[in-house]
């Protein structure tokens, strides 16, 4: 039996070049997946859209991305980063294509679920490639590397994008970025590579035992995804994703220009500035948090994804419950607190990388980013609700009290994400041997 070569202790100049491409084509995935926050007011108004309708655009596509990630994460294990992220390019292209023509409510939803479909491939084949392209002990810096380069495509999405739609048209700004599409597919299929040529099987090392293990999937999918789940550290992983980023997204992805304008009565351009904020903090939060969580893998909950979760929910009652418009500084604190969560949720990568075998890599990887994307979905779905149910479900009713009730809806959600972190994180450290288990009484 010929032994597979080990992973280089440094990456190689190709190794960087692919990793290069893969995370270009995913702030290009980012752009697509964020487009309607700067059209959020346009596509209402174009649609003839009330609250709840807009949300379910936002809603459909996010339900599509967390739906596919454990099917995409098989298919990872099965035949790599390259072919699925090529699928997933051409997919994106053409959600945005409908979307330029789409005549009716109907059509754009149609538009929304290609694109979840095709954004939910780009993220974890971008991770697939970092576990086999680089070493091990540089994952969790790469991974927030990985993140804040996607962060870009929430500031292209904010403000090239929203310039570009107000200074054309609906049709000639998605069919643009439909083009894209086309070109990154082309791109990735002709320079990214599943694995380093001298290598005949993705493999990964694991760093504290030096044990080499075949990235493949397994014979059984369902066997795979249940030994995924039961581990608690996987669940520790889902319901980390679940809590930390789902404000920020829901701000981000459809309700933050709504509320800053027509409910706090900021001008588009402050609030496009106070969301590029968020996405500024997010990246220079990204390597830090990285760099915090390699070096103390036994206290990330505790030292890093409670506490990022605390800071957005003392700042969002802050704003709630404030008499009149929250004052600039602030919804400054707002925004700045939300840019805590996208870093913080991916040391729930951290976690399922630690806690599972290689051969389950990207099945567990799919199945804690769904978390995030389902308390997402939830979250917007809500909020839009919430404004209907007070009679403040399109552009000219909102008001500043409704926003208020809106976003409160959010509460539920951190209180059932930080009850499952702490318990999942008792039941990980009991699993791994850190703490004792508890002896049941008799």
């Amino acid at each position: 039996m010929t032994a597979t070569p080990l992973p280089r202790s440094s990456p190689s100049w190709r190794g960087w070049l692919i990793w290069s491409v893969a995370v270009a084509a995913y702030v290009l995935a980012i752009v697509n997946r964020s487009s309607l926050s700067a059209a959020g007011v346009d596509a209402a108004e174009r649609f003839q859209a009330d609250a709840a309708t807009l949300s379910l655009f936002a809603v459909v596509q996010l339900a599509v991305y967390g739906g596919m990630q454990i099917p995409i994460g098989v298919l990872l294990d099965r035949f790599g980063s390259r072919p699925i992220m090529v699928i997933g390019m051409l997919l994106m292209a053409a959600g945005q294509f409908v979307m330029a023509v789409s005549p009716s409510i109907g059509v754009a939803i149609v538009a929304r679920v290609l694109l979840g479909a095709g954004d939910a491939a780009i993220f974890p084949a971008v991770l697939r490639l970092v576990a086999t392209w680089f070493p091990a002990q540089r994952s969790p810096l790469m991974v927030q590397m990985t993140g804040i380069a996607g962060q870009a495509g929430q500031l292209v999405a904010l403000l090239p994008l929203a310039a570009l739609l107000h200074s054309t048209t609906w049709t000639i700004t998605f069919g643009s970025v439909s083009g894209l599409g086309v070109l990154f597919a082309i791109l990735v299929w002709a320079i990214v590579r599943n694995r380093p040529p001298e290598r005949t099987e993705d493999v990964t090392v694991n760093t504290e035992t030096g044990v080499i293990r075949v990235v493949t999937s397994s014979i059984d999918t369902g066997v795979g995804i249940r030994a995924a789940w039961a581990h608690p550290g996987t669940r520790l992983a889902f319901w980390s994703h679940f809590t930390t980023p789902f404000a920020g997204t829901a701000f981000l992805l459809l309700w933050g220009m709504p509320f800053l304008t027509a409910g706090e009565g900021l001008s588009n351009a402050a609030a496009a500035g106070l969301l590029s904020l968020n996405v500024v903090v997010a990246m220079v939060l990204g390597p830090i948090l990285g760099e915090l969580s390699r070096r103390s893998p036994l206290r990330r909950s505790l030292a890093l994804v409670l506490p990022s979760i605390g800071v957005q929910v003392i700042a969002w009652l802050l704003v709630i419950f404030w008499p009149g418009p929250a004052p600039v500084w602030l919804l400054v604190v707002l925004v700045m607190c939300l840019g805590a969560g996208g870093p913080a949720s991916m040391i729930a990568f951290d976690h399922a990388r630690t806690h599972n075998p290689a051969h389950r890599l990207s099945t567990a990887t799919g199945v804690t980013n769904s978390g995030g994307f389902l308390a997402a979905l939830t979250a917007i779905f809500l909020i839009g609700l919430m404004l209907d149910l007070q009679g403040a479900g399109t552009p000219s009713t909102y008001s500043m009290d409704a926003f208020r009730w809106a976003f409160f809806t959010q509460v539920p959600l951190w209180i059932l994400g930080i009850t499952m972190i702490i318990i999942e994180r008792k039941r990980t450290r009991i699993r791994i041997g850190v703490d004792p288990e508890r002896r049941r009484r008799r």
